[in-house]
């Protein structure tokens, strides 16, 4: 594959903040506003996946009203399907 090709291929990069689980009823009477609490604290590393796959963990960073991610480590697949 050249250089070319590879240029075109596009990766969907999502951001995993943390995760919850709840009964479906409740799942069902949320609204607008609704908050969900998720199992994680401010100071945990979130996962990066691509194409819905873990390939890193990284922090969190707020820089002049956008948010941002720094990579700071490999992911462990193992880790990332442990938690669910």
């Amino acid at each position: 594959m050249g250089k070319a090709q590879i240029d075109e291929v596009n990766v969907e990069i999502a951001i995993v903040l943390g995760r919850s689980m709840i009964p479906m009823q409740q799942l069902l009477r949320m609204g607008r506003g609704a908050v969900i609490p998720l199992e994680t604290s401010e100071t945990d590393k979130v996962w990066i996946l691509a194409n819905n796959h873990p390939i890193a963990r990284g922090d969190v960073i707020v820089q002049n009203e956008r948010i941002a991610v720094s990579v700071t480590d490999a992911a462990d697949v193992y880790d990332y399907y442990a938690q669910e």
